[in-house]
């Protein structure tokens, strides 16, 4: 299963972007999105998202 954003939390930080080891990552209109075909699942955005938008 691919990561969920809470976009009424996401700040546009884009901590998140710089984490994905697979580039699943990008901003639309300010907030973090993840493309589930590209998300492997690792986890590693959720640790690096200082707002806690993120999640498993």
């Amino acid at each position: 299963m691919a990561a969920k954003v809470d976009e009424t939390k996401c700040v546009g930080c884009e901590a998140c972007t710089g984490a994905c080891p697979v580039e699943a990552i990008s901003m639309v209109d300010g907030k973090a999105h993840v493309d589930d075909g590209k998300c492997i699942d690792c986890g590693a955005c959720v640790g690096e998202c200082p707002a806690e938008a993120i999640s498993q």
